[in-house]
């Protein structure tokens, strides 16, 4: 039978600890804990989640996997607010003003709503924007460009809003806990887009083009300007999008009549296609992180108060006999 040093071409090396720069595949001994350890590949996977209290589409998201917000959405328009616990969904007090097609951003205790459809007879373009503190909204001030399917990134004392509809628009905005300012404008106008990063330093993907089709197209924000960068996989549109300008996630959409369930990452050069959304869905909303993110609500046929948790397994493992 052949041993290690054979099939791999090295020796198992002896080290007090967890082995520095270890390449995935290594096995090691772990002199101080006396056993065996292994570096898996890291895999990332959705699982299903409790769903949502209020089945909607084209809500306002905040918060990580584990603290999230959802606010507003559907048709016609509601203003639900809920939270999650990492396991469950529950309802919060209102928006003050209902609508659908907003935008959010920020955390479970402090978020920010803005933009969206505020009548449900006909259509009302709202530049509305509503400050949560983790048990009111309150209003105040307005984004200068009323708009829906806008996308947003940041806090509630620095944010950044892009993009949006009706047509495309191409508009940005900066907030600085008061005042929204306009600020240079994406290379491509595009609405139903999405966003991850923050007021400085955003990353804005996907969406639906000036043409009235998705796009794969990808810009990158550094403050001040715009740039153009790598384009994902696969174009959509109505998709969601969380983590940070180096590190993002965009999963579900819409592209070709198909509901996507494709997810890809970022890793601040390149997207790469990762494990599929269980449901593929338009409409949805996101929180977290590249690597430990929420996917919640949205449209796959009927609106939909589906959950699903994604989250990257593999790493340093303890060899056992077992």
């Amino acid at each position: 039978m052949s041993d290690y040093k054979e099939v791999v071409g090295t020796a198992i090396l002896d080290y007090a600890g967890n082995l520095p720069n270890v390449v995935e595949g290594q096995v090691w001994y772990n002199s101080t804990a006396k056993d065996f350890r292994l570096n898996t590949p890291l895999v990332g996977a959705w699982a299903t989640g409790n769903n949502m209290n209020t089945a909607r589409t084209s809500m306002g998201d905040a918060g990580t996997q584990t603290a999230a917000l959802a606010f507003g959405g559907s048709f016609p328009q509601k203003n639900e607010t809920e939270t999650y616990n990492g396991t469950n969904w529950t309802e919060v007090n209102n928006l003050n003003t209902a609508r659908y097609a907003l935008a959010g951003l920020g955390t479970q205790t402090a978020a920010l709503a803005f933009g969206g459809d505020a009548n449900s007879g006909s259509p009302e373009i709202f530049n509305g924007t509503e400050i949560w503190n983790g048990t009111n909204w309150t209003e105040v001030n307005n984004l200068n460009t009323a708009r829906i399917a806008t996308a947003g990134c940041g806090t509630t004392t620095a944010a950044l809003a892009f993009g949006g509809r009706p047509g495309a628009k191409n508009e940005t905005e900066v907030w600085n806990g008061t005042n929204w300012t306009e600020v240079n404008n994406l290379t491509t106008a595009r609405g139903r887009l999405s966003g991850a990063g923050t007021s400085t330093a955003a990353l804005a993907f996907a969406g639906l083009a000036p043409d009235d089709e998705p796009t794969d197209l990808t810009e990158s924000w550094n403050g001040t300007n715009w740039t153009e960068v790598n384009d994902l996989n696969t174009a959509r549109k109505a998709g969601a999008g969380v983590g940070t300008y180096t590190a993002a996630l965009a999963f579900g959409g819409r592209a070709s009549d198909t509901d996507l369930a494709i997810t890809e990452t970022w890793n601040g050069t390149n997207w790469t296609e990762v494990a599929d959304l269980n449901t593929g869905r338009r409409y949805l909303a996101g929180a977290g992180t590249n690597t430990a993110a929420l996917a919640f609500g949205g449209d796959s046929g009927s609106a939909t108060a589906a959950t699903e948790e994604w989250s990257i397994g593999g790493g340093i493992k303890t060899i056992t006999t077992s």
